[in-house]
């Protein structure tokens, strides 16, 4: 996608990066997906499925987490697959490869920051109310936009 910038605006896109990253993990012929997780997914440490080399899974998972950096739609699934590094499972692993499947549909998405003088400051706050099945702890996030544009974001377990 090319975003024609003029004085006062700053695009900030990292889609580079994504075909980068796409075909590091043999993914840049993969189908894009519309959504990042399947509703209502529930993840497990102990799912009772194969174990996958967690030194592939970190890369996949750090790669992403370096994507939201300025892709705030995918903070939260990132956040849910960052859980478990340490022994990752075929799920774990399936659900990662379908953030980068919602990525590839999506790389030309960015964040455009144009002067303007609505300086509103609004914030949205979300939470799945113990939604881990491992240990009932809760995940909540937020959004702070100044005007419409997003300043600051995070997921948090």
């Amino acid at each position: 996608m090319q975003v024609k910038q003029r004085p006062g605006q700053i695009f900030i896109s990292q889609e580079k990066y994504v075909d980068d990253l796409l075909k590091k993990f043999n993914m840049q012929d993969c189908k894009p997906l519309a959504t990042p997780m399947a509703m209502n997914e529930k993840l497990s440490k102990d799912d009772g499925q194969n174990k996958v080399d967690a030194t592939v899974y970190r890369s996949l998972v750090g790669s992403l987490i370096y994507l939201t950096n300025s892709r705030p739609n995918i903070v939260h699934a990132v956040s849910i697959v960052s859980r478990f590094m340490s022994n990752p499972s075929k799920a774990h692993f399936a659900t990662a490869k379908r953030i980068l499947r919602y990525v590839k549909g999506t790389k030309d998405f960015g964040i455009l920051y144009e002067a303007n003088r609505d300086f509103n400051l609004t914030g949205y706050t979300d939470s799945d109310w113990a939604g881990s099945t491992d240990d009932r702890k809760s995940t909540s996030g937020y959004v702070f936009l100044l005007g419409n544009k997003a300043i600051a974001w995070a997921s948090k377990k």
